[in-house]
């Protein structure tokens, strides 16, 4: 596919080189338009080389093709890498005094933006009123990571690796070929970890990043569904994949309960319902109004009673209105395969879901980290399908297993 790769001028346009090498690597066809301070600091034989085609900053070269609004009239995806303050406010202002700038005006297509300046820039008022313009306008955001800056500095506003960003692009050229099998349906999702309160500093919870239900979320708006997010605890970073489209809306959860009382209001309305949250299976029996200090059990043992959350999954399962589909996830550790499913399948038994998806999780697997696989077990205990690479492949593969179950009724708002 055609992908325009615009550059700005920060230090971070060396590890754009990457990015268009990947992209290449990957068979994509990459222009580069940097703009003049880009070439400051990656010279134009360097992008000529890596891309294998001319390079220029110029709308007035190859005036005969109209150059300044072809570029964006024949891409695919338009990724800005880095894309520093200034570049972020002239996107935001629709200022078009650049190659760059014209080709971001005449695109129709999806544009992904990876930003990358210094903290105290990034975190401007100014900034973060320009990034909300532009996710408003459909831009997406990958980063910026909190790290190293040049000289001493430290924090958020370090452009996310190369090889990160090459993958969302990827996704996102994926997104354009994926069959639109869920218009007129709408889809319930929960992601992220519940957190309950022993005191207003400490809470019990869980790794879980969210991520999987996230990507979750982006890959059934994508293929036409109008989504419901269940958000519980998530970062920002990750939550920015689906802030901003207008096929989801988004409602924050803290705690188990919160959680039980969003579901139940949103059930009624979904056609499927995907319970990927992590829920705490226990809270406190009293939650402290007042910080608990070290001091009050000084040479003691600290017992907290616990009491158990409510079941929300079998709650879901038995309040189902007839042609409503209930997707549950069991995060499990397990020595094996086979053991692992066979805990999906006990869980499953329990739940009555319509189908389970089962992951191993472990200290470096499954909770924050990139990638998943999902073994996705079917009433009765039949693996159907194995969905895996990263968690919007296992978040497509778990939709493939869904879609052919989904009511007539429902899909016929489709045909």
């Amino acid at each position: 596919m055609n992908i325009v790769l615009g550059v700005s001028g920060g230090i971070a346009a060396y590890k754009a080189v990457m990015v268009v090498r990947l992209l290449v690597e990957a068979g994509h066809d990459v222009q580069v338009v940097p703009t003049d301070d880009a070439l400051r600091f990656v010279g134009k034989p360097t992008w000529e080389a890596i891309s294998r085609h001319p390079v220029t900053t110029s709308v007035h070269e190859n005036v005969a093709e109209v150059r300044h609004v072809a570029l964006g009239q024949r891409a695919d995806l338009v990724v800005v890498a880095p894309a520093t303050a200034n570049t972020l406010a002239r996107m935001a202002a629709g200022i078009a005094d650049s190659l760059l700038g014209t080709t971001l005006l005449a695109t129709q297509a999806p544009v992904l933006v990876a930003p990358a300046m210094h903290t105290q820039m990034w975190q401007h008022p100014a900034t973060q009123a320009n990034v909300a313009t532009l996710r408003a306008r459909s831009v997406e955001f990958i980063g910026p990571d909190d790290g190293r800056l040049t000289g001493a500095d430290s924090g958020p506003g370090r452009m996310s690796e190369p090889d990160q960003i090459a993958a969302r692009a990827m996704e996102i050229l994926a997104r354009r070929t994926v069959k639109r099998d869920l218009m007129g349906v709408t889809l319930l999702v929960s992601a992220g970890g519940t957190r309950e309160p022993i005191d207003p500093v400490r809470f019990i919870g869980n790794r879980s990043s969210g991520r999987q239900g996230v990507a979750i979320a982006a890959a059934a708006a994508a293929r036409g569904a109008e989504v419901v997010l269940l958000a519980a605890s998530i970062e920002e970073a990750i939550l920015a994949e689906v802030v901003g489209c207008p096929e989801v809306r988004i409602e924050r959860v803290w705690t188990a309960a919160e959680l039980q009382n969003a579901a139940d209001r949103e059930a009624p309305g979904a056609d499927v319902i995907v319970m990927a949250a992590a829920v705490s299976d226990y809270r406190v029996a009293e939650m402290r109004e007042t910080k608990m200090r070290k001091e009050e059990t000084a040479g003691t043992q600290l017992t907290l009673a616990l009491i158990e959350n409510p079941d929300i999954l079998a709650g879901l399962v038995r309040s189902r209105r007839p042609g409503q589909l209930i997707v549950g996830f069991a995060a499990e550790t397990a020595e094996n395969q086979q053991a692992l499913l066979e805990l999906g399948r006990q869980k499953l038994a329990r739940k009555g879901a319509d189908l389970l998806a089962v992951n191993a999780v472990g200290w470096s697997q499954g909770f924050e980290s990139a990638e998943n696989t999902l073994y996705v077990l079917a009433a009765g205990g039949e693996l159907v399908s194995t969905a895996g690479g990263s968690k919007r492949e296992a978040a497509d593969g778990l939709l493939d297993a869904i879609v052919p179950r989904l009511s007539r009724r429902v899909l016929s708002t489709a045909e």
